[in-house]
């Protein structure tokens, strides 16, 4: 096991490579001069002279490019002009508050989207088989952003049940509760077109499952039919599911960046669109590959705990 981890592991150092390279190459072909978009009405030719000097903005792309990377090999992430701190100390307090939204709408996503699929699969052309499928149709088909603003009209705006937008109460709250109250309706957002793939996707893996021998076998022994879909089938169809919950994670991931917008989540998504409207370049691909690198981890640990189920993946 440790061998296949350190396999996967040299394995996604190209990938992360390749990420910092797109990365750098789409901020430095974005027009615009970044010297000016800082200093503002105090661009003076001599002012957008020093500045890309200080900045390392008059040194070829190729340079510039290597200077960075082994600058961020060495935890040197760079420092944000427009937030004037360390930008590695920026991303890690943003991320807190995307980690807080995007784990809560991973971990719901997974238990309503594989309790829906196998509930789907168990009773196949029933009633509960179709009103799940029909469920799942109308959450993928609407997207996040658009069901986060509904969900701000009804239950925020008329109904009043619930906080319009952040993470906390301006005045008061700060605490667990008030924290719960912000995050229901991003979360579900979020979650929305997650759990019904993963839904889909289940229940497909758990009907491929179920006509499998093993299953016929269990049942004919007498087995209870609960344990033979949680206990045989449901682990069974798992091999073929956790794959997918590693594809939704970095749907999660990606999709916190507008449901942050909508809902003024202070997280990295948030942080990213405030960064590319200031040109604040250093922040933006700090960012970038901080949340590609933690997309690219877990995807290593999902292959990780697929192994563990089927050994045979790692031969």
């Amino acid at each position: 096991m440790l061998s296949y981890i350190l396999k996967r592991l040299v394995s996604a150092i190209p990938v992360l490579l390749g990420i910092t390279v797109i990365v750098f190459l789409i901020m430095s072909m974005i027009p615009g001069d970044p010297a000016t978009a800082i200093l503002g009405s105090y661009a003076t030719p001599e002012n957008v002279e020093k500045i890309n000097r200080d900045l390392g903005l008059d040194k070829p792309m190729v340079q510039r490019y290597f200077i960075w990377l082994g600058n961020m090999l060495q935890g040197d992430f760079g420092r944000s002009f427009s937030l004037n701190r360390p930008v590695l100390d920026e991303v890690l307090e943003r991320f807190n508050a995307t980690l807080v939204l995007a784990g809560t709408s991973f971990v719901l996503c997974s238990i309503l989207g594989i309790l829906a699929g196998v509930v789907s699969a168990a009773r196949q052309y029933g009633f509960a088989d179709k009103a799940i499928t029909f469920t799942v149709l109308i959450g993928i088909s609407v997207p996040s952003f658009f069901l986060g603003m509904m969900m701000i009209l009804l239950f925020a705006v008329n109904l009043k049940w619930l906080p319009v937008s952040g993470m906390y109460a301006i005045y008061g709250g700060g605490d667990l509760p008030d924290l719960i109250r912000h995050l229901i309706m991003p979360a579900l957002a979020l979650s929305a077109v997650a759990t019904g793939v993963i839904a889909r996707l289940s229940r497909s893996a758990m009907l491929e499952v179920l006509r499998q021998d093993f299953i016929r076998t269990a049942r004919a022994k007498g087995v209870r039919e609960r344990k033979v879909i949680m206990g045989h089938a449901l682990r069974a169809a798992m091999v073929s599911i956790i794959p997918v919950l590693g594809i939704q994670a970095g749907f999660v991931l990606s999709g916190a960046v507008y449901i942050e917008i909508v809902f003024q989540w202070p997280g990295v998504g948030r942080m990213l669109v405030d960064a590319i409207l200031t040109r604040d370049l250093l922040l933006v691909q700090g960012g970038v590959v901080f949340v590609a690198a933690c997309y690219v981890l877990f995807n290593i640990a999902v292959d990780v705990a697929q192994s563990l189920l089927d050994p045979r993946i790692k031969t």
